[in-house]
């Protein structure tokens, strides 16, 4: 049984990717971490990065390279300041030297140092080996990016070891069954889990800090334009459509912000329209290698807070922090199940790991904080992933942009009408379980060919015609 936090499934990082841009930032963090165990970090006098199938393969449009060396410099992706990027990384292509772990340099190059190789390996298809060179010996460690920023190596459990769970979950049905069994909504089932890990007060804190930083997210968007990094000339549309949406309405914080979306008209078309705007925004933040929240993905990151703030303008506008919490809690054990039961790695399950993902873990939340029963939050889950079932990941140039950026305006949607249709019906009239959705899209993922797989080698990705300036 892995243990995995609600906050494992919801983690503050940088964009556009979770697996090619947030997971080899982690695996370098670890190697360092490693090294300094092994105690030989102060004797490395070189370093050089492989990176392997999907992660070399759409990796320079993730920005693999450059996330590997933010983490072999020691840079945190939760604290950095996204506007240094830039100068971080013209310095160590200028100066042909990394600070390695912040302590002490090496003579480091882009171009030769980090070497893009198209074979896969059998455990995972985002693998990435680190090697340290020590004279005339050498030290290699092999990671794994499997999706959401989870970085292992092989056969390696991802587990948040803590004392014994109080209610250790598998899959939806144990959590349905411990929902009945003691008169809980999954909420309250999920926090009494978190508490084996911190006080109550610590988590309704670090939710609320997650949502912070999505909030944050859906501003910035709000309130750019331009056209996106990365050679596609992708035009940002957030900030157009938010302009027609807003008017000319005045504010001067965030708060009188949320009250003017809140009370702007609610008719079908601007419901859509809203809710569309949040996941672009959102999106267009990471794709030009803003701070989101993985949920579960980098790719995925908007679907999540279009949903929220659809609910907290659009469906109760008073809601309160507690609702917030709540949403968070029951988005990311659904994530979690998903995790556990099948994958959440487009590399590994094409986009229905990330964006059915994403919408499953939003419809449920939805469906909590609207009052729904468990079995009607599972239910909202199970219908959000079903209509996700075989979406492929087939980025154009191995850039988060087409098709993901409009990927999650329909994720969104998807949500909301999985929730309603839930919310309204019995659930004990359903004909399929969310685990039995889980296990189909596992099927379906397995079945898939590869080139369907975030390797930019199939679908759009190959029939829209670009030319990418040369790295």
């Amino acid at each position: 049984m892995e243990n995995i936090s609600v906050f494992d499934m919801l983690k503050i990082g940088v964009g556009p990717s979770s697996s090619h841009t947030l997971g080899p930032w982690k695996a370098a963090e670890r190697w360092i971490s490693e090294l300094k165990d092994e105690g030989v970090f102060s004797s490395v006098e070189k370093i050089r990065v492989d990176l392997y199938g999907s992660l070399s393969l759409t990796g320079r449009g993730h920005y693999t390279d450059v996330a590997t060396i933010l983490g072999l410099c020691g840079y945190d992706p939760r604290t950095i300041s996204t506007k240094d990027i830039d100068s971080i990384i013209d310095e160590v292509k200028e100066k042909g030297e990394i600070t390695f772990g912040d302590e002490h340099t090496l003579a480091f190059s882009m171009k030769t140092d980090i070497v893009f190789n198209r074979e896969f390996f059998d455990f995972h298809p985002n693998a990435m080996k680190l090697t340290a060179f020590f004279g005339d010996n050498q030290s290699e460690a092999i990671f794994y990016s499997i999706g959401g920023g989870f970085v292992i190596k092989e056969n390696e459990k991802i587990s948040n070891q803590v004392a014994k769970l109080h209610f250790p979950i598998k899959n939806a049905a144990e959590l349905l069954k411990y929902c009945e069994e003691n008169g809980a909504s999954i909420s309250e089932i999920v926090m009494k889990n978190e508490l084996s890990w911190q006080a109550k007060e610590e988590v309704e804190q670090d939710a609320l800090k997650i949502w912070a930083v999505m909030q944050d997210c859906v501003f910035e968007g709000c309130h750019t334009e331009g056209i996106l990094p990365g050679g596609l000339n992708v035009k940002r549309r957030a900030g157009i459509l938010y302009k027609t949406l807003i008017g000319d309405s005045h504010y001067e914080s965030r708060s009188e912000w949320m009250s003017i979306i809140a009370k702007k008209e609610s008719n079908n078309q601007n419901i859509f329209a809203w809710v569309s705007l949040f996941a672009l925004a959102v999106n267009e933040v990471n794709a030009s290698l803003g701070r989101v929240v993985t949920s579960p993905t980098n790719g995925s990151s908007g679907v999540i807070p279009a949903v929220l703030m659809y609910y907290l303008t659009g469906v109760d506008k008073n809601a309160t922090s507690d609702d917030i919490v709540k949403f968070l809690l029951v988005a990311g054990e659904i994530g979690s199940i998903f995790k556990k039961g099948a994958t959440i790695s487009a590399a590994m399950g094409g986009c229905q790991a990330e964006i059915g993902v994403s919408s499953a873990m939003a419809a449920a939340a939805l469906t909590e904080v609207r009052g729904g029963t468990p079995a009607q939050v599972l239910e909202a889950a199970e219908i959000a992933m079903e209509h996700h079932l075989g979406l492929t990941c087939d980025p154009i140039g191995g850039l988060v942009q087409i098709p993901c950026i409009e990927r999650n305006t329909m994720g969104a949607i998807k949500a909301i009408t999985a929730s309603e249709l839930a919310i309204n019906f019995d659930p004990s009239d359903s004909r399929v379980s969310l685990d039995e959705v889980v296990k189909t899209m596992f099927d379906t993922a397995k079945d898939m060919h590869s080139k369907y797989k975030e390797t930019s080698e199939g679908g759009l990705a190959i029939n829209v015609p670009v030319s990418l300036p040369a790295c």
